[in-house]
């Protein structure tokens, strides 16, 4: 079982990302506020820190948005295949930055969605191991409930393959054969 987080809150103010001038802020991102993300776990523990690393995504210059989605990975796609109880709220919300055009970090944003649809850690586990699948904290469930998130969203492929950016084309042929099978 998984235990809560022990870090103290931090007393600094929560930084917050301006959009760029000239990019509406209107439509992104809207929903962040209706998801009980500390009601849920990442692999840090709670997974309240995820709207900020979603916003750092969204409106953060380059190495803000990099930084920012790679502090994600680690905790809803640890080590690129370890799901967790968080990552199925969390889909939605990379699809919708994966179609911004002023996401700086889209190419990454799409080879998470990847690796979240190729993960199967918890299952292979469970498959050796049958009594993981009586914990009440069930990874299993959360692994398979992040890959139907994926592809749930699959009809936004053909947007990202219209791409004329070469790389997000690339990617985006490399998650549509992911989701093929």
């Amino acid at each position: 079982m998984r235990s809560a987080s022990t870090e103290q809150p931090s007393s600094e103010r929560p930084v917050r990302h301006t959009p760029p001038a000239g990019v509406a802020r209107t439509a992104p991102l809207t929903a962040l506020s209706r998801v009980p993300w500390a009601d849920m776990q990442d692999s840090t523990g709670s997974a309240a820190a995820i709207p900020l690393l979603l916003n750092g995504i969204a409106w953060g210059d380059s190495g803000t948005a990099r930084a920012a989605l790679e502090d994600l990975r680690k905790r809803i796609c640890q080590y690129g295949f370890v799901t967790e109880q968080a990552t199925a709220a969390t889909v939605p919300f990379l699809w919708e930055l994966a179609q911004l055009p002023h996401v700086t970090c889209r190419v990454g944003i799409i080879q998470l969605l990847r690796a979240i649809a190729d993960a199967r850690q918890w299952e292979s586990t469970a498959a050796a191991y049958p009594k993981l699948l009586n914990r009440r904290e069930n990874p299993v469930v959360w692994e398979r409930a992040a890959r139907q998130a994926v592809r749930a969203r699959r009809g936004d492929l053909n947007r990202l393959l219209a791409e004329p950016d070469t790389e997000i084309a690339r990617a985006t042929r490399e998650l549509a054969r992911a989701l093929a099978d």
